[in-house]
């Protein structure tokens, strides 16, 4: 007898075209993970009658869904399609300059430096802050700019402010007449915050038990959550919390997939902490000690008569928070929750410490800090501050921030 693995189960998706209807079987993309939990669940119902035989005469199954988790090690291009559903936004096209010959550069202080414009405005053109932008067309002294990540840290509409993802290089000096592009890598979503145009995806999902061929296909499941963690050690890590209908049966056939022709996993590199930079009010955080994002679509269901299955699952508002810990070095910190003040939280996580490494950059404009507790002990003492992220109502086109609560940017999305 074949006894089912883990190391052999696949896990596959497909976004659907009609809620709770699987898509066509051809397609689908194979998912890397640490794990996969979604299983049939099912209401149960037992009899209250109280009988003379003092015995329970019936036990009945009630109303069915697929719910479950999809955890993983958080890695560029991976889950970009969850991520841009949870924010109900697809992932939009990059903002580029066009070769322009009135760009300088220049360093300031530490590794960080200054970009110039006297063209065209660099907050028209869309960029902001948080982007990590790739530049080309820099010579001479300037070479050292091209194609290498370039953090924004402040902005105006003519100067750009930041430094090089990789915290080593600074920023080299440059007068303007090259012929200089800036472009940002990748693609980016965010929380989608215009009424009327939120996506709201859901998806098929298959575990492919390919050891005793067996399948078992997860239907109209929507992304419910997503908790990032960034520990200060160890990778990154992503967990996707799933909400579903159903799960059907050989679907495709008995002891056959029912995706035939998936793409192959992401070949994208896994991120770590301690590549990247974070920023609270525009000052860099050394001393964190661990962070996580978290991402509720407030999800809800219902029960219908005549039906053992959802009619559908309901978003709802979008609550995003996560928590800080940090060493303890002085007041600054502790007074952003003693004072109630608003703070934005910016941070850039790569795959290595290469010049133009493939990265995740997370940005939010606007959080509340909602606690500073201290532990003890003998050690270096350690902060807790948990923090809610709020619209950037003061966000838009035309200025550095955009008008969200989160946004994502993946340079190989």
């Amino acid at each position: 007898m074949t006894i089912a693995t883990g190391i052999a189960k696949q896990v596959r998706f497909q976004k659907e075209v009609t809620m709770n209807v699987a898509p066509v079987q051809t397609g689908g993309q194979l998912l890397r993970r640490t794990s996969s939990n979604l299983d049939l669940k099912k209401a149960t119902y037992q009899s209250k009658e109280l009988r003379p035989d003092y015995q329970i005469a019936d036990f009945r199954h009630g109303g069915r869904s697929a719910d479950g988790t999809i955890s993983g090690e958080l890695s560029v291009g991976t889950y970009g399609a969850f991520m841009a559903t949870v924010l109900r936004q697809a992932w939009q096209a990059v903002v580029t300059t066009g070769p322009v010959a009135l760009l300088s550069i220049a360093p300031t202080t530490g590794l960080q430096g200054t970009i110039t414009t006297t063209g065209t405005s660099f907050l028209t053109l869309g960029f902001k802050l948080g982007d990590v932008v790739r530049m080309t067309g820099w010579a001479t002294t300037g070479v050292t700019a091209n194609a290498r990540n370039f953090w924004i840290t402040a902005l105006t509409a003519t100067v750009m402010t930041g430094q090089f993802l990789d915290g080593v290089t600074p920023v080299p000096t440059k007068i303007a007449g090259d012929n200089v592009t800036l472009v940002q890598a990748g693609k980016k979503t965010w929380a989608n915050a215009v009424a009327g145009t939120q996506t709201n995806d859901s998806y098929s999902i298959e575990h492919w038990f390919s050891d005793i061929l067996l399948s078992e296909l997860f239907t109209g499941c929507r992304v419910s959550d997503m908790d990032i963690k960034l520990p200060a050690t160890g990778m990154a890590t992503i967990d996707i919390g799933m909400m579903g209908t159903d799960m059907q049966r050989n679907l495709g056939g008995v002891g056959v997939a029912y995706f035939t022709t998936p793409a192959p996993v992401s070949t994208g590199g896994i991120l770590a902490a301690v590549n990247g930079a974070l920023f609270m009010n525009g000052v860099q955080l050394g001393l964190v000690t661990g962070m996580d994002v978290k991402i509720s679509a407030s999800m809800t269901t219902g029960d219908v008569v005549a039906k053992n299955t959802r009619p559908d699952i309901f978003a709802g508002s979008m609550q995003i928070s996560g928590q800080l810990t940090v060493y303890l070095q002085d007041a600054t910190l502790r007074d952003l929750f003693v004072d109630e003040v608003e703070c934005a939280l910016r941070m850039a996580f790569t795959t290595s410490n290469a010049a133009n490494a493939d990265f995740i950059g997370i940005t939010m404009d606007r959080i509340k800090v909602g606690g500073a507790s201290k532990d003890d002990g003998e050690k270096g003492l350690i902060m807790t501050m948990p923090y809610t992220a709020l619209l950037n109502i003061y966000g838009g086109a035309g200025t550095s921030t955009q008008y969200t609560t989160l946004s994502i940017q993946d340079s190989t999305t």
